[in-house]
């Protein structure tokens, strides 16, 4: 699947819930969307999350909204008048990449080459130029015509630079040509698309004038100060608004009107103020005492009571991947009473916890030891200009012994050598958007040991490249012994559905020598090995304090069953996060409450409401729209649930979970035939067409149609990322249609694919019974957990 190239950190996380039967419970087998939170979530939207209205209906709908701008808030003073005092942080941030973050193209913001410049992709030749000194780019339009666009604002400055079109509808979207602006010896100095392999064409759910290029959705709340969306859900249109518009000191520091009047004041009634009129101080750092363990090598805090951490959660509100669920927020808020942030998931990071699609350190750096040793940003970056304090290993060396670390007996390689760079090995790059190479923030000892074991790549070897991994794993077992048991065979263990994972998953739950976000991902992955013990296991932590560990807990409680899910859910309704309130209330919808205390009840209408505001929030999205059909289709508002599965369909029209909820909602309301209609529709332009196929091939199934419906089935399973439940139904369906010994086969085969899966053991349980097999229906049976 394709990824969204974006240098923004926005994601909306959203539970796409499947349409439930009239017991309330999801059925994944009926709508061909399984069950659970994060379906379209966790990942920057690509292929399946839908256009929305193009720029042709939107200049029929004669939209019209306020252009993005500042909002004059009285509390945000700007930079110039912070800059009045703080001179020397100023000329720092001065041209760093938050002042670059967004700016109005001139001569000096822009670094792309606008003199006459063309660049072809698949036959089509965009032109950059100045015409009465404003930039254009000529280039393709929503409708796949050549048509000449003013530059609103450039975005971002290295190693690539975007630039930003205004549309009708107060929208701006960014331009997928982008330049390059690295040094030309490095490759750089000229025009590139984010998506060079692949001819994205006027229509693509990824063409830069759709819905998936939108940056007041995408981008904008980590480019800009005191940003606020506005959008408007009547006319679809945005009316966005910044007190800055770029990253400013207040975007850290928080509105400094309060601070302006607090330096006015005379010295002796200045000690009365906190935090000299802030709502938040980064103090922590500087007061903590680091000092050098000769022994170990390595620098701890002395003075340990004193709190280094309250940068991380500022930083994190754009510096992780996140989706943002309500607006308002201020640099000195809960992160989790805003932000919905990603575990260590599948298909973002390995299943050792190193980066793989874009997630933006903060979900990296929360694994590693030097967080957990009080270590925050700023102690490695200067927070104004955004360098590091030091270059090279001497940056390192400020905690980790020189004499101890930075040596050829620990590091194997020649003095001055790339191998001999501490970042190289503990912190080793991958590179996004073409050309952009980030570091890994986990600061993880190299263990090509696992490389074989679960596929995660390795710092050895990706230098060394003509070597085998198992050469790289037995040259660090000479020199330091034999590896430590590693979290990541756990989670690929439970990632794959191998058999016996259940009890490593609860007992890497329950370990709190690893990070609390490895815990948390561990919780989220246990419901779907739930057991009495698991079960016990997570009401202990749905009582417990730890914040993530309940996050995790909360966006899997569609997995649990309906009977178990109110014993888990209701303890969240008491979290102070308010993220966790709204993910837990949306689970019991449908419950019957008057079973309940009414402080309950109060809870769960409180929790519903806030989960209720994120869908309306980001009701940009289809997503949320899908999200809010869930929870009015378990209301039993058929109605209103149809309404707004077709509003997101209108938005989005390749966001394919929309499709399903609908086709599921109609199945569920005897309207058999409007749900194979829809499907049909949808499957035509599909550019993500299993989910559709297996859907449609179940409801030709249910009407009798089942040579028509064995194609689909097939199809669905048999393509790549495919659920097991997929190959489930295939299975089932081959042996309903007479042919017992083919369903074994297939399912044995997929066993291969989706090792310990349940389903695929119980199927062949039952079928080889059948079949008089029983030794081997017995040999299956003792591989269920």
């Amino acid at each position: 699947m394709r990824r969204l190239s974006c240098l923004l950190f926005a994601v909306l996380l959203v539970s796409t819930v499947s349409a439930c039967s009239k017991n309330g419970e999801t059925k994944g087998v009926e709508s061909g969307v399984e069950p659970g939170v994060a379906v379209a979530s966790l990942q920057q939207p690509g292929r399946g999350s839908g256009t929305g209205a193009d720029v042709t209906t939107q200049k029929a709908r004669g939209l019209a909204a306020k252009s993005p701008g500042p909002d004059g808030h009285p509390d945000y003073v700007g930079v110039e008048v912070c800059s009045g005092c703080h001179q020397a942080e100023y000329q720092d941030w001065q041209k760093s990449h938050h002042d670059l973050a967004m700016k109005t193209p001139n001569g000096e913001t822009v670094v792309g080459n606008f003199d006459n410049a063309t660049f072809d992709y698949f036959g089509t030749e965009s032109r950059f130029f100045k015409r009465d000194g404003q930039y254009y780019v000529r280039t393709d339009n929503a409708e796949g015509e050549l048509q000449d666009f003013p530059v609103a604002y450039t975005f971002g400055v290295y190693p690539l630079q975007q630039y930003l079109i205004e549309f009708p509808g107060g929208r701006l979207q960014a331009l997928s040509l982008s330049w390059d602006s690295r040094p030309k010896q490095q490759g750089g100095q000229r025009w590139f698309h984010l998506y060079p392999d692949e001819e994205i064409k006027a229509g693509d759910p990824l063409h830069w004038t759709g819905i998936n290029q939108n940056w007041n959705f995408q981008c904008a709340d980590c480019h800009s100060t005191n940003l606020h969306k506005n959008y408007d859900a009547k006319s679809q249109s945005f009316s966005t608004q910044w007190s800055e518009i770029n990253v400013g000191c207040e975007a850290c520091h928080g509105p400094g009107a309060k601070h302006v009047q607090w330096a006015g004041l005379p010295e002796e009634e200045k000690s009365g103020w906190k935090n000299s009129g802030f709502a938040v101080s980064y103090g922590g750092r500087l007061r903590a005492h680091w000092k050098m363990d000769a022994e170990t090598g390595i620098a701890h805090i002395e003075n340990k009571a004193v709190n280094t951490q309250q940068e991380i959660s500022t930083c994190a509100q754009c510096h992780s991947r996140r989706g943002t669920q309500y607006p308002g927020v201020r640099p000195h808020d809960n992160f989790l009473d805003y932000f919905h942030p990603a575990l260590l998931d599948e298909n973002l990071y390995h299943a050792d916890g190193q980066i793989n699609d874009e997630v933006y350190v903060w979900g990296s750096f929360l694994q590693s030891k030097m967080h957990g040793a009080g270590v925050t940003c700023s102690n490695c970056h200067n927070p104004h200009s955004l360098e590091t304090r030091i270059q090279g290993n001497g940056l390192c060396a400020q905690c980790h012994l020189p004499s101890k670390f930075d040596t050829v007996d620990h590091h194997l390689h020649s003095e001055g050598s790339a191998g001999a760079q501490c970042v190289n090995c503990h912190m080793p790059t991958k590179t996004y958007m073409q050309v952009d190479a980030r570091r890994d923030h986990s600061f993880r000892v190299p263990r090509p040991d696992l490389s074989d074991k679960i596929g995660s790549p390795n710092a050895c070897i990706g230098c060394h490249t003509e070597k085998s991994n198992q050469w790289a794993a037995e040259a660090l077992r000479k020199k330091f012994g034999e590896p430590e048991p590693h979290f990541g065979e756990i989670l690929f263990a439970a990632r794959q559905g191998y058999p016996g994972v259940d009890q490593p998953l609860q007992a890497l739950a329950l370990d709190e020598s690893q990070p609390d976000i490895v815990r948390a991902t561990a919780v989220s992955l246990l419901p779907r090995y739930l057991s009495r013990a698991s079960a016990q296991m997570l009401q202990v932590i749905a009582q417990g304090d730890d914040a993530l560990l309940h996050l995790g807990l909360a966006q899997s409680l569609d997995n649990i069953p309906q009977q178990v899910r109110p014993a888990l859910a209701i303890p969240l309704l008491y979290e102070d996060d308010r993220v966790i309130r709204a993910l837990a209330a949306n689970t019991m919808v449908g419950a019957p409450m008057d079973a309940y205390p009414a402080e309950v009840a109060e809870r769960f209408q409180k929790g519903l409401q806030e989960y209720e505001d994120t869908a309306r929030f980001n009701g940009d999205r289809p997503e949320a729209l899908v999200n809010l059909a869930g929870v009015r289709l378990r209301e039993g508002k058929t109605a209103e649930a149809e309404s707004l599965l077709k509003q997101a369909r209108l938005l989005a029209p390749h966001y394919v979970p929309a499709v399903i909820n609908l086709a599921d909602l109609y199945r569920s309301s005897n309207r058999e035939h409007d749900s194979e209609v829809v499907l049909r529709e949808a499957l035509v332009n599909a550019y993500e067409k299993a989910p559709l196929q297996h859907a449609l091939g179940l409801s030709l199934v249910r009407q009798q149609k089942l040579p028509e419906a064995m194609p689909l089935l097939q199809a669905a399973a048999d393509s790549d990322g495919a659920p097991p439940r997929y190959a489930y139904v295939y299975g089932i369906a081959l042996n309903s249609n007479g042919d017992s010994a083919g369903a074994i086969t297939y399912l044995e085969q997929a066993l291969q694919r989706y090792p310990g899966d349940r389903e695929i053991l119980s199927a062949l349980v039952s079928l080889h019974r059948e079949a008089g097999n029983t030794e081997i229906s017995e040999q299956y049976q003792s591989l269920i957990q």
